[in-house]
């Protein structure tokens, strides 16, 4: 008997729409799918979210000098001329930065190979690329969705049953986290 659900699809095509499926339901916080995709999700989602359970305080802060460019008024770069030559000038500050353990570090790259990146597009700018970011899950699962987990054992999503799809009567559900 098999490990996992095969799904009717080859295994890249497979891998590729679960690795979609949580990299949504950990974004938006609930898809709709069919059960048996669900119940494959759920597993992986609940492995990830224990994963970052277990590494949410494994890091140090620590302070260093970082040189940054000045600006004035307008957030534009100061500029002044050195030997005939425009240079942009640069303060030194102090910045404090997160310092992962090796095996923080190691479950961020575990995170990294299911989870595909995610562009949040702005509502006013659809089609542009001005005004887009890059979401970094593996920082959102560490600061956001673990600390709601700590005092949880295990069942971080929940699967409610919605009723049959309308095209071929495939039981839809609502997996959510809890």
């Amino acid at each position: 008997m098999a490990g996992y659900r095969k799904l009717g699809r080859p295994t890249p095509q497979r891998k590729a729409l679960l690795r979609n499926q949580v990299t949504n339901l950990l974004y938006h916080g609930h898809i709709i799918t069919t059960e048996a995709r669900a119940k494959e999700i759920q597993k992986i989602a609940e492995g990830l979210i224990a994963l970052a359970v277990k590494e949410k305080d494994n890091f140090e802060t620590v302070t260093v000098k970082a040189k940054t460019p000045r600006k004035d008024a307008d957030g534009k770069r100061v500029k002044e001329t050195k030997d005939g030559k425009l240079v942009t000038v640069y303060d030194e500050v102090d910045k404090e930065i997160t310092k992962d353990a090796p095996s923080r570090m190691n479950a961020r790259r575990k995170m990294y190979s299911v989870l595909y990146p995610v562009k949040e597009v702005p509502t006013a700018g659809k089609g542009r690329k001005k005004g887009t970011k890059q979401i970094d899950l593996a920082k959102k699962m560490f600061e956001e969705i673990a600390p709601k987990y700590v005092s949880r054992n295990g069942g971080y999503t929940r699967i409610v049953k919605i009723g049959q799809r309308k095209g071929d009567g495939a039981m839809q559900v609502l997996i959510e986290l809890v």
